[in-house]
């Protein structure tokens, strides 16, 4: 399968799923990087997983190479109706460790966590944060050279593309980058 597939089934949910009012969110942890065999094993199964996914640049011999990430490293969600599946073979599943559990019961998400997620998840099944972009506002780079650096937003155009003052040795730079590799922060 490939990372385009991935991505692109991971943002597809049953209509069941919807209309069965008993299912709720739950997280389970998995092994660091094989978000995408958990959730592959948890399909054959029957499980409904969801892998939030944002690009990230990684640095090796001297190349910057930008990829699909799991937005939260060794975790995934899985909608579940505790009633009616077979909850406890989640914990047996290749690429997973184990539900998040309280007690002897896994924990559920809060409620509405994961659909503003899926509301999130843009068509190549990657995150898209840029909605709530402003001039003047805070901002994370998310990916590229200054990925991880905190800027303020000058300005953003209809193309996509923004200007991020970014504050470095004692003054504020500007870099030009695309709106998808910022998000909002408070």
């Amino acid at each position: 399968m490939s990372s385009a597939e991935k991505t692109t089934t991971n943002a597809t949910l049953s209509p069941e799923l919807a209309a069965a009012p008993a299912t709720r969110w739950y997280a389970a942890s998995v092994f660091p990087g094989k978000e995408h065999v958990a959730e592959r094993h948890l399909r054959i199964q029957g499980f409904q997983p969801f892998v939030p996914r944002c690009e990230k640049t990684v640095r090796h011999a001297r190349r910057l190479e930008t990829r699909s990430a799991a937005y939260f490293p060794g975790y995934m969600f899985i909608a579940l109706d505790l009633a009616l599946q077979r909850w406890r073979s989640v914990n047996g599943t290749f690429g997973v460790r184990s539900l998040v559990m309280q007690g002897d019961r896994p924990l559920p998400v809060p409620s509405g966590l994961v659909e503003r997620f899926i509301g999130l998840t843009g068509k190549g099944g990657l995150l898209d944060f840029s909605g709530g972009l402003a001039a003047g506002a805070s901002v994370r780079i998310l990916s590229g050279p200054f990925a991880e650096m905190i800027g303020r937003l000058e300005r953003l155009d209809p193309a996509g593309r923004a200007r991020v003052l970014v504050a470095i040795m004692n003054g504020e730079v500007p870099v030009d980058l695309e709106a998808k590799d910022l998000v909002a922060i408070a």
